[in-house]
């Protein structure tokens, strides 16, 4: 039934109009909407195009091997980056979209938000030092995890993202990050020369996203005025409980995509897992180009679903269309591309990626629309709750599924299991979206 939305009429040319676009601007909400989107295109962008020019270099210069224990390492400390988000990207983004206007409900949040994940830092830290010392596995490249931790407290827990999604002021987001990367993106070509430099990768990344943390803070401060004070143990708990089911879909949602790298590195060798990594980077870059739609339309997604249920559903039947077609053309640009692609921007010695990509190459189109249902839909509508629901239980078939397809199959059997996983969370992200939104209307 729902996909009768991807059809175009003929009457949405009129936004091709130049009287459309007077009346579009007029709109102040509007207007915010369209330099939020145009910000986050820019910061999307960059983040497509830098890594364009270090990626190929870095899977050359480090070879399968180093590239794939560097990888490993950044999907290990990708658990203690969820740790420290705890769901506030979207549970504190919601909840500043609709205080927004009340600045000590603001200064509450923020204050709350940032000491929790202060705390989570610590005790991530804690479980880490732990593990580099009683398991060989990490204790014998641990310089590398400390390194890549770096990245947990710039980008987790001093960049306070969701802040500014809160308050629609998504360009200070792209400035920030654009400092980042243009440190991260020099310093690669000035460090990295050869294999044995790989240790400067995260020390790298970690340095260009403190940067960008402690600057993120004082324009918290001195722009919003906005300052850190304790309020209360029970807005603590508030902002644990409004994050908790977010906290835990999203731990679920790292079984079947942060977790396939780790667990392919500890059923393989890092050799596998660079070229299985290689592979999905290229996936990831494309599906970064979906992320300025996802983070402007959220906070505004929330405020009118707060305000008004219909308008919120007809604004995410517009979306839909948009995302379902952009994301079906990039899936089969990818698919048919992949050779050339992997020969480009991997280089001969990845051959074992062209059949990675290929069988990933239909997940944009596949996230696409999952995103929409679950996050724009359900999320905003408050029922996050049952998108945990669902999203623990086909995360712990996944685990199952991933480790036999993996253990007999190897590259091509994680990469089947992933699609798999994906296409079952759109399909229950639609049957419960339909049921509890449409339905319920």
């Amino acid at each position: 039934m729902f996909f009768r939305s991807f059809r175009f009429s003929m009457n949405g040319i009129y936004i091709f109009s130049p009287e459309y676009w007077r009346n579009f601007f007029r709109s102040k909400e509007k207007a915010r909407l369209f330099e939020n989107f145009v910000s986050l295109s820019v910061l999307q962008g960059l983040n497509y195009i830098l890594p364009l020019i270090t990626f190929p270099y870095l899977v050359k210069v480090l070879g399968p091997e180093k590239f794939g224990l560097i990888s490993f390492a950044q999907a290990f400390i990708g658990y203690f980056q969820i740790l420290t988000d705890y769901g506030f990207n979207l549970s504190a983004t919601r909840d500043i979209s609709i205080h927004r206007d009340n600045r000590r409900m603001v200064q509450e949040i923020f204050s709350s938000v940032m000491i929790i994940k202060f705390l989570l830092f610590l005790l991530s830290f804690l479980i880490l030092s732990i593990l580099l010392i009683f398991i060989p596995r990490f204790r014998e490249d641990w310089i590398v995890y400390i390194f890549t931790f770096g990245v947990v407290l710039g980008n987790n827990v001093l960049f306070p993202i969701w802040f500014f999604q809160g308050v629609e002021q998504m360009r200070y987001i792209t400035i920030l990050h654009l400092v980042a990367k243009i440190i991260s993106t020099a310093s690669i070509f000035v460090f990295i020369r050869e294999m044995s430099d790989y240790l400067y990768v995260p020390l790298i990344s970690s340095a260009g996203s403190l940067v960008a943390g402690f600057l993120s803070l004082r324009i918290i401060w001195k722009i919003f005025g906005v300052k850190f004070v304790f309020h209360s143990f029970r807005a603590i708990e508030r902002q644990l409980k409004e994050g908790w089911h977010i906290f835990i879909s999203t731990v679920a949602i790292s079984l079947y995509t942060t977790s396939n790298t780790f667990l392919l590195g500890l059923f393989t060798n890092n050799t596998i897992v660079g070229y299985y990594s290689a592979a999905e980077k290229i996936v990831k870059a494309t599906l970064s180009l979906l992320s300025p739609i996802s983070q402007t339309i959220y906070p505004y997604t929330s405020k009118l679903a707060n305000d008004s249920k219909e308008k919120a559903i007809n604004f995410l039947k517009k979306i839909l269309k948009i995302v379902g077609s952009v994301t079906f053309l990039i899936s089969l640009l990818l698919f048919v591309f992949a050779v050339p692609l992997v020969n480009m921007v991997l280089g001969k010695q990845y051959q074992e990626s062209i059949k990675v990509l290929r069988i990933l190459a239909f997940l944009p189109f596949i996230i696409g629309l999952s995103n929409v249902f679950a996050v724009q839909g359900l999320y905003a509508f408050g029922y996050q709750h049952v998108v945990s629901k669902f999203v623990v239980f086909i995360s712990l078939i996944h685990l199952l599924v991933f480790s036999t397809l993996t253990y007999f199959f190897t590259l091509v059997g994680s990469s089947v299991s992933v699609v798999i996983t994906e296409i079952l969370i759109t399909f229950f992200s639609a049957k419960n979206y339909l049921r509890l939104i449409i339905k319920g209307a």
